[in-house]
């Protein structure tokens, strides 16, 4: 039986990141990644992989790290700790598509463990439409949540919830896009053991090219013209604003001291600001924004 260690965990993810590079160069037909191998000052490194100016993806990463070395006192202090070393790995995704009717997307999943034996996995998906389908939406949540029940059947209603409380812009009062599942300091308990959990949050990061390359196929022939490109615009600005004002693992890879260009690259090629800008009550980008709440049922 293999054991699951921090080594065999690192190794899952990278073939992760390898799957679905596959997945996405496939899909888009044009573009290729760039990889970058990078070395991390206090220990570890990773591989970030960057693809641009494809048929479907303007701008995307899919990045895998394997970081070590002496925890900051910063993140210490969170644990109530003095003193301890980590380790953590993981595979993160940020795309952001030519076309406003295909939706940007993320995803993480990652293990952190500390030399006092103390670990946890954590992760997740989310979706971000520049305009909102509902039937991309059902499409969406219906496979994240076959993900869930395959593993446990509370799953999908807990990380769902979740999901729309971390995925919100509190400034703006709305939510980053339509959510998705996030799960954070899984650990062994009663119901599961480290193998279950590895087991699940491997089975997330397997789903994402699958999911993700159906949306680019059916929305990727759709026509737009300058105000959708607009609209985009905004909406990226949205992310942007997200990214750099809540986002944790942004905030944990900077204080770690992790590769800057790897971090950021979550954010998009171009992104825009319009003072106070407010749609037509009856257009297509109202539709969105009185969408982008919490606790909506996409399944139904």
């Amino acid at each position: 039986m293999t054991q699951v260690n921090k080594e065999h965990i690192s190794g899952v993810f990278r073939n992760i990141q390898d799957h679905i590079c596959a997945g996405l160069e496939k899909a888009d037909g044009l573009a290729n990644f760039v990889q970058d191998r990078w070395e991390r000052p206090g220990g570890g490194g990773g591989r970030t992989r960057v693809i641009r100016h494809g048929n479907i993806i303007e701008k995307g990463g899919v990045n895998f790290s394997e970081v070590y070395g002496k925890t900051p006192e910063k993140i210490l202090a969170s644990f109530g700790l003095t003193e301890g070393d980590f380790f953590a790995t993981g595979v993160s995704i940020v795309l952001h598509p030519e076309n406003p009717w295909v939706p940007i997307i993320h995803m993480n999943i990652r293990y952190f463990e500390m030399s006092t034996g103390t670990y946890w996995f954590g992760g997740g998906i989310d979706l971000s439409p520049h305009y909102i389908d509902r039937d991309d939406a059902a499409f969406f949540h219906g496979k994240l949540k076959a993900v869930c029940d395959k593993h446990d059947a509370n799953y999908y209603s807990e990380f769902k919830d979740w999901a729309d409380n971390y995925f919100y812009i509190k400034h703006r009062k709305e939510t980053r896009g339509i959510g998705g599942i996030f799960f954070d300091h899984l650990s062994e308990g009663k119901e599961h053991s480290k193998a279950d959990i590895f087991n699940f949050v491997k089975d997330v990061g397997l789903s994402f090219a699958p999911i993700y390359t159906h949306l680019m196929s059916k929305n990727a022939v759709k026509p737009y013209g300058q105000t959708e490109k607009e609209w985009q615009r905004l909406r990226r600005g949205r992310y942007v604003e997200f990214n750099l004002v809540h986002d944790r693992g942004t905030k944990f890879g900077l204080e770690t001291d992790g590769r800057t260009e790897s971090i950021l690259m979550s954010l998009p090629p171009e992104a825009g600001w319009e003072y106070d800008f407010n749609p037509s009550s009856k257009s297509k980008e109202a539709d969105t924004l009185r969408l982008l709440k919490k606790g909506i049922d996409w399944n139904s």
